[in-house]
């Protein structure tokens, strides 16, 4: 693509349009990670380290990819897999969650390889995936109302903002809901941002290490909530706004990024929703050919982002950490209800996607296996045992032979 062409579609709709999706992920999917990082106990360096990596691989696989298929393709870490973290950590060791990482970027990149993604979602009941989901994000969502016992001013304070804003600026919600908690935080619980300055990441290198729990409670659950919370309603984005992109070049792209940046942390990269939506649609700008320097602008703000990452940790660290349960919970709102939808209307499956919901919303471990992991197995089971497909398909079969003119008329006498 020539240079003078890239230069004759940036407009200032399409920039803006990239930044604010950075925006709302940072002020979003992002509080998650500060929560996983408070369950490992890692340092300030290492949190950094992983803002770094999730930063710099979203970054240059929006740009790369968005300048060759020509549409707007906005990249992410996976917020469902970070929330898993949360109940993994401590148990798992912060090596054997980056050997989940690879081993996670490794199925999706053979699964982006041979094309048969497709087919594969095909395979998994729609209710039950997006039950583990809601189960994942469901204790986020509770946690904005458990604040409310320890900072009740904070947490009452950013609900009325985040209702009033919502209704008045709803694309901005998020953005403006950050502000507006920053300066709460400061005003009710004495938070100082004295500390807070200009500091470059510093990457942290990680040595992996592999086990079958991390793989069995970390890796598999990281492909399934990737596959079908991720990639899928991002590939639905871009197809209704009219980008008949194959979904197998973003895949493989995305694929190659996260086993590069799960050295340094970062969690897998994937095709965003949310976001993407942004620059999707024709506010990031009137043409749709033009649309995808939306996504390249939001790759380089993403690189910028993680070149700051050391600011971006100092600033949240300097928050309470109230702050950041609240706003996590009032960013993933949105999400759970999604999830919850999509459970409750399986109608065909609807018992094993709520068993689904309340195993993975229950936190449970069971030999040293996630409630996700657990969650998946005891709804797959409930399909089977209670709505398996054979038994429809023999009743739809009984049907046909009993409704069938010829099958009548030769049973007369």
């Amino acid at each position: 693509m020539h240079k003078q062409q890239m230069y004759r579609d940036v407009s200032l709709s399409t920039v803006m349009a990239g930044f604010l999706a950075v925006l709302v992920s940072y002020s979003g999917p992002m509080i998650i990670f500060f929560q996983a990082a408070n369950s490992a106990d890692v340092s300030n360096a290492m949190l950094t380290s992983w803002v770094w990596a999730v930063s710099i691989g979203s970054g240059i696989s929006g740009i790369l990819l968005s300048l060759w298929l020509k549409v707007p393709v906005v990249t992410a870490w996976s917020a469902p897999g970070t929330a898993l973290l949360i109940t993994l950590f401590p148990e798992i060791t912060l090596n054997e969650a980056v050997g989940a990482y690879i081993s996670a970027a490794v199925i999706l990149f053979a699964i982006g390889i041979s094309g048969y993604f497709d087919r594969l979602l095909a395979v998994i009941p729609r209710g039950i995936a997006s039950a583990m989901m809601a189960g994942i994000l469901f204790q986020f969502g509770v946690g904005i109302f458990q604040a409310v016992e320890v900072s009740p001013a904070l947490a009452f304070g950013m609900i009325a903002a985040y209702l009033v804003l919502k209704r008045l600026f709803p694309r901005y919600c998020l953005v403006l809901l950050l502000a507006v908690g920053v300066a709460l935080a400061v005003a009710f619980e004495g938070a100082s941002l004295e500390g807070v300055s200009l500091s470059l990441a510093i990457p942290q290198f990680i040595t992996p290490e592999w086990s079958w729990s991390s793989t069995l409670s970390l890796a598999l659950p990281l492909v399934l909530v990737s596959l079908s919370g991720q990639f899928m309603p991002g590939m639905t984005i871009l197809h209704t706004s009219g980008y008949n992109t194959p979904a197998r070049p973003i895949l493989v792209g995305t694929g190659i990024l996260s086993v590069l940046v799960a050295f340094f942390g970062g969690i897998t990269i994937v095709l965003a929703s949310i976001t993407a939506a942004l620059c999707t649609s024709k506010d990031a700008h009137e043409n749709p050919d033009k649309r995808y320097m939306a996504g390249v602008a939001n790759g380089v703000f993403y690189l910028i982002g993680g070149c700051l990452a050391g600011t971006i940790v100092l600033l949240f660290t300097a928050l309470p950490a109230t702050f950041i349960a609240v706003l996590a919970g009032l960013a993933l709102v949105g999400a759970i209800g999604n999830n919850l939808m999509g459970a409750v209307n399986a109608e065909d499956h609807r018992e094993a996607s709520l068993l689904t919901f309340l195993a993975t919303a229950s936190g449970m471990s069971f030999y040293g296996l996630g409630s996700a992991f657990w969650g998946v197995v005891i709804g797959a089971a409930a399909y089977l045992a209670l709505h398996k497909p054979w038994q429809r398909q023999m009743a739809t079969a009984k049907d046909t032979v009993a409704e069938s003119p010829k099958l009548k008329s030769s049973s007369r006498p």
